[in-house]
């Protein structure tokens, strides 16, 4: 079987683009994959495109990646739609991958974008509940209430509804935070610590929504969303699209100029039934991954992980095997996920501040490492990096996440 690499990165900034769509930012961010990788669309052998709203905002359903590559001229390849809640990029990396792997195709395009931002902006904030079951969504909420009731951190302020003015996303996560405040005792100042590292990552990186550093205290000093969140420790509703070009090895043999990344683990699993207290997928998932890699959680240079809040960058870390269970904020008070620490993590932004908009943000993730295992992240460059791991999760079921992709990089 052959090894996979990653040949060609483009991406677009994320942001909100009241004048612009789906079709175009997908063209944009695909050319320049194309461009990176020193190819022409009729190298393409095969692609992988990845939305979740498209359909729901404007009615594009069932052919999504025959419409946007058909109107810039790629036609006649397979191309296979891909839609996994937040984790749709990186399900059509992983699919992609397993593609080139197994010989089906030397060298493939693999695209997510996505346009979240609405006028209506209720309808905007509605469309997450999506990423969840919807027919038992009620009764999940419920059953996120009466565990908070269990917790000694509970709701600190008067608030309304769960998902009233804000993605339903945020009430899980802030329950899902409170119940590490209550379990190991961390607080809302490491969430706060770590939504601070993040704006000073997303200050360096000209493709962030949010490139303006905040302090701690004026992290802790945003409005409040949802205990113990405030604004700026949750991910922005915005639009964008990124890219990626996968080829095989004997593929790249062919090329005299590429600069190329290679994929050491693609994993992908679902979430499964549990307590808060038992086995999280994300540390079910990097194990399978750490293994097919032939790593450990320490050799990881860096890291893009899913901080849809900054309490999801927390538990990812511990997850990750970055820290012990239960030490996620110590380890970021430490300054070991800041730039020049030990282990940065989210040297993008990372959700919170880079951006989410849901079918690009797992590609986004594999950017931001490609870019620094090239040496070319600039300002934000991480010394001597040579493994990134970058972990993308998406909807939510029960205690857990419904999907999720875990992907090992190596500098070549």
């Amino acid at each position: 079987m052959s090894n996979v690499y990653i040949i060609g990165l483009g991406m677009i900034r994320f942001n909100k683009y009241p004048d612009r769509g789906v079709r175009d930012m997908a063209h944009e961010a695909t050319r320049l994959a194309l461009e990176d990788a020193g190819l022409d669309a009729g190298a393409l052998e095969a692609a992988f495109f990845s939305n979740t709203f498209w359909g729901m905002f404007a009615n594009q359903h069932s052919i999504k990646g025959q419409v946007v590559l058909r109107s810039m001229g790629i036609d006649s390849i397979p191309v296979t739609n891909v839609e996994n809640a937040c984790a749709g990029a990186s399900t059509a990396l992983h699919l992609a991958y397993t593609g080139i792997k197994a010989g089906m195709y030397d060298v493939a395009l693999v695209l997510g974008s996505e346009k979240i931002t609405d006028k209506n902006k209720t309808k905007s904030l509605g469309a997450y509940a999506a990423c969840m079951d919807v027919k038992n969504i009620d009764s999940h909420l419920e059953m996120l209430v009466k565990y908070s009731k269990t917790f000694t951190q509970g709701l600190q302020i008067e608030e309304s509804s769960p998902g009233a003015g804000r993605s339903v996303f945020m009430d899980a996560y802030a329950t899902f935070a409170r119940w590490h405040m209550s379990t190991f005792g961390s607080t809302r100042e490491q969430l706060a610590v770590i939504a601070s590292k993040n704006h000073f990552h997303g200050a360096l990186n000209p493709k962030a929504q949010y490139q303006q550093q905040m302090t701690v205290e004026q992290v802790l000093a945003d409005a409040p969303i949802t205990y113990p969140l405030t604004r700026s420790m949750c991910a922005p509703v915005g639009d964008g699209a990124a890219a990626a070009i996968v080829c095989s090895e004997s593929y790249l043999r062919k090329l005299a100029t590429a600069r190329p990344v290679k994929i050491l683990a693609s994993i992908m699993g679902s979430g499964a039934e549990r307590a808060f207290d038992g086995i999280d997928i994300g540390e079910r998932l990097v194990k399978q991954a750490y293994e097919k890699a032939g790593v450990g959680p320490h050799d990881i240079s860096l890291a893009e992980l899913h901080d849809a809040t900054a309490y999801g960058e927390l538990h990812q870390v511990e997850a990750m095997g970055f820290c012990p269970v239960g030490e996620g904020g110590i380890y970021a008070e430490s300054g070991a996920t800041t730039l020049g620490g030990k282990q940065p993590v989210n040297t993008s932004g990372g959700l919170e501040c880079r951006g989410h908009p849901i079918g690009a943000s797992g590609l986004a993730q594999i950017y931001e490492l490609g870019i620094q295992l090239r040496g070319e992240a600039g300002k934000r460059q991480v010394e001597n990096a040579r493994l990134g791991l970058a972990e993308n999760g998406g909807g939510n079921i029960g205690i857990e996440e419904a999907s999720m992709c875990v992907h090992i990089l190596e500098k070549v």
